[in-house]
């Protein structure tokens, strides 16, 4: 099997990849265009193994794409590629329109176009999208299925709800072999520290505020990256062609919540000896509330585990614990990401 990742270098995209490589035969060609949330230091335990290969470019570019194809020859395509951050989104959404929606298009395009000019055993374009496409829920509404009627909320969220629907389009017209996935909140080691939890941790051993938008309460479902990336690949080997999957954590929390077990766990893991403060909780600093900030996501992922058999196996507890350890043992990964073009004062990080 030979696997086009799309994105592979960011946080989720590098976790598929590690475990590809470490878990199977197959191969993988990352496509990365290493914007700043895409670092080449998170694949640099794989990086010399011979079924690795990497192309720096972007998945606007038909004729790289073209190339790829033609001398690649992939049978996966799974594109993780996106821009992902919802404030991010809401300063600069061409950047959303481009990558998400067009960069998509074209992806699809090029491969459809491929797959018509040579024959190909078993061809899969794998979408990796999120629950944001589904809007709002109130508290006591029922969670994301995949009959769910999109209402997205935000630039980011309509960009991928756009994408989503290209997918989906392509299946319908063209019989275009495809699968998307929609997953909740993914946290683990890697991740962008702009995202809530790295953001925290990061902020917390620095003594410096922890940032909450409004009062807290917005719900999210957190999932484990690795969990995700083990649901991933039961999609890629069963899943069926044209389905939707939604991937969930079962951990419902507010953000309020998940800043308060981060300070609670940190206060075990790195005491506050000789400092202003008691506890890291004292930190907490309620920010101005996003704009059109939804308050709850929750996904029913009935679907995945009855059909194909998968389930979390990380607690939100567990996963946290070894999120936490992670980025207390990393700090030179940290230092390396804080050094790039993104301007972290804005989130309260600054630079050393």
């Amino acid at each position: 099997m030979n696997i086009l990742v799309t994105g592979g270098s960011g946080f989720i995209g590098s976790a598929f990849i590690r475990f590809i490589i470490n878990n199977t035969n197959y191969s993988v060609l990352n496509l990365d265009k290493l914007t700043y949330a895409g670092n080449s230091l998170n694949l640099v335990s794989v990086e010399k193994n011979n079924r690795y290969s990497f192309i720096r470019g972007d998945i606007s570019d038909r004729k790289l794409l073209k190339e790829i194809y033609s001398t690649y020859k992939p049978n996966k395509v799974i594109n993780f590629a996106a821009e992902s951050h919802v404030d991010r989104s809401i300063d600069h959404s061409m950047d959303f329109i481009q990558t998400n929606i067009f960069g998509t298009y074209v992806l699809i395009e090029e491969f459809e176009s491929f797959l018509s000019k040579n024959k190909i055993m078993n061809p899969l374009f794998l979408h990796i999208s999120t629950d944001e496409v589904y809007g709002d829920l109130l508290p006591n509404d029922p969670p994301f299925d995949e009959k769910k009627r999109y209402e997205p909320s935000s630039p980011y969220s309509a960009s991928k709800a756009s994408s989503d629907h290209l997918v989906m389009a392509w299946h319908k017209t063209f019989r275009f072999p495809s699968i998307i996935t929609n997953c909740s909140n993914n946290y683990g080691p890697y991740q962008y520290p702009e995202k809530l939890i790295p953001l925290i941790i990061q902020n917390a051993i620095r003594h410096k505020p922890l940032p909450i938008y409004g009062n807290g309460l917005q719900i999210r479902d957190w999932l484990y990256v690795d969990d995700h990336v083990r649901a991933i690949y039961r999609v890629l080997m069963d899943g069926r062609l044209g389905e939707t999957y939604n991937i969930g954590g079962n951990n419902e929390k507010t953000n309020l919540d998940v800043v308060g077990v981060i300070c609670d766990s940190l206060d075990s893991l790195l005491p506050l000896d000789n400092a202003k403060i008691k506890k890291y909780s004292e930190l907490i600093n309620h920010v101005d509330d996003r704009l059109g900030h939804d308050k709850r996501y929750a996904i029913n992922n009935k679907k995945i585990m009855t059909e194909l058999k998968w389930a979390p196996q990380e607690t939100f507890s567990s996963g946290i614990t070894k999120t936490i350890k992670w980025y207390l043992s990393n700090h030179k990964w940290v230092e390396s990401v804080m050094r790039g073009k993104y301007k972290f004062e804005r989130l309260g990080l600054g630079k050393k």
